[in-house]
């Protein structure tokens, strides 16, 4: 049993634990942005490496006694960087915001220009919304995605750098389905002088597999988080060309941020040494092929997908196509015990609370262990909830999958 010292020191809480792991177990969860760690990493996370202060980096700390925490953060940063192809990387921020931010701290001046994917099209909080930091202290132009393709348009990209000539352009996305062409991205800005940041968050384990294009040969900076596809704790990681590594470093400390946390640095090691096997090629690519079977599922049963499908690990169903907004159908699939979330599709007419869309992800589910064949359950449980408002046979659905690939099942 884990979390025996939680339970005799704090029941409540404990039991808080108890009922969140047993949702977990007992839900699909379709997130795309969320995925089921190894016990490896959660090792890590509860470890005694929480204890260590370790401001500055290896061999430069403002504290004493890290000769140790050294070691595993410079193992972090050399499996970053031999993974992904990179000059240089931070292990450091604490999550793929505060990546971006140290990215922008770094490399602009409040009020540059700077170009970003619109987050009603697909983009990201940090991508320059104007309720987020990014949007409030620099001069953000949007740009999005064709309206009949609903994919990106490169042709309207570069006609938006040529007009404004922004410092820097943020690539990558948080709703987009569709491969992204990183070289041709780099290939507008930097024939405009422009910088080039991607913010690979969503794609991160697919590219270190392979299966999407990486953005490292092409841009000046990539950001990224460390879970949803990398399936490694919840943190952010920086890679980056090598005139950019010193300030990067001085962004994340002493810029934005103070003391690592090294238990989170030590479950980002054991992670990127996941990403390296074979393994977990192989359930990358099986990512992709749940998401494109259950894209074409979803729709034979009379849902919209943007963009006609998906290249990569998500999908955004436009459920306006059975009568539902976003809101209602993502409280009755939570009601099914399927846990996806309500997101507005391009050009949506509903506000964002109501949204016409819900996304959907795989990565989740494929690490639990479901395959194509699942797939097709998955969306008899959407029609049967959403479209036939069969609730019980939904459920009855679900409870075959969740019996069938157990999860964490002798954690507690």
């Amino acid at each position: 049993m884990r979390y025996q010292h939680v339970k005799n020191e704090d029941p409540a809480l404990y039991e808080m634990m108890v009922k969140e792991l047993h949702r977990q177990q007992s839900h699909l969860e379709l997130i795309a942005s969320e995925n089921f760690v190894s016990e490896a990493v959660l090792d890590c996370m509860g470890s005694h490496l929480t204890n260590k202060y370790a401001e500055g980096l290896p061999g430069a700390r403002y504290y004493g006694g890290c000769e140790f925490v050294d070691q595993i953060e410079s193992l972090c940063i050399e499996r970053a960087c031999t993974l992904f192809g990179a000059e240089h990387a931070n292990v450091q921020p604490h999550s793929g915001a505060q990546a971006n931010t140290a990215v922008y701290f770094a490399l602009l001046k409040p009020g540059d220009t700077v170009m970003g994917m619109s987050l009603d099209q697909g983009g990201h909080l940090t991508h320059g919304s104007k309720v987020n930091l990014s949007g409030k202290y620099y001069h953000f132009i949007p740009y999005g995605v064709d309206p009949k393709t609903e994919r990106l348009d490169y042709d309207a990209m570069e006609k938006l750098v040529v007009e404004n000539k922004p410092k820097l352009l943020v690539a990558g996305a948080s709703a987009y389905p569709r491969i992204i062409d990183f070289e041709r991205i780099a290939k507008i800005c930097h024939e405009n002088g422009t910088l080039l940041m991607v913010d690979m968050a969503h794609i991160a384990g697919l590219v270190a597999a392979g299966v999407h294009p990486s953005p490292v040969p092409y841009a000046d900076i990539v950001t990224t988080t460390t879970h949803k596809t990398l399936r490694g704790p919840r943190g952010g990681l920086i890679l980056c060309k090598e005139e950019f590594g010193k300030a990067i470093d001085k962004a994340i400390f002493p810029g934005t941020q103070g003391g690592p946390l090294m238990h989170t640095i030590a479950a980002k090691a054991v992670a990127l040494k996941e990403a390296m096997g074979d393994d977990f090629k192989a359930y990358q690519h099986q990512i992709v092929k749940n998401a494109t079977v259950l894209s074409d599922a979803l729709s034979d049963k009379g849902f919209r997908i943007v963009s006609g499908g998906t290249d990569n690990h998500l999908m955004l169903v436009d459920v306006s196509a059975v009568g539902m907004t976003g809101r209602d159908a993502d409280d009755t699939l939570g009601s099914v015990n399927i846990t996806a979330n309500k997101n507005t599709i391009p050009f949506d007419p509903q506000k964002p609370a109501i949204a016409s869309g819900v996304r959907v992800g795989t990565p989740a589910v494929t690490t639990r262990g479901l395959i194509e064949a699942d797939m097709q359950v998955i969306a008899d449980a959407f029609e049967a909830a959403l479209i036939n408002h069969d609730l019980d046979l939904a459920r009855s659905k679900v409870k075959s999958l969740t019996d069938k690939y157990p999860l964490y099942p002798d954690m507690i």
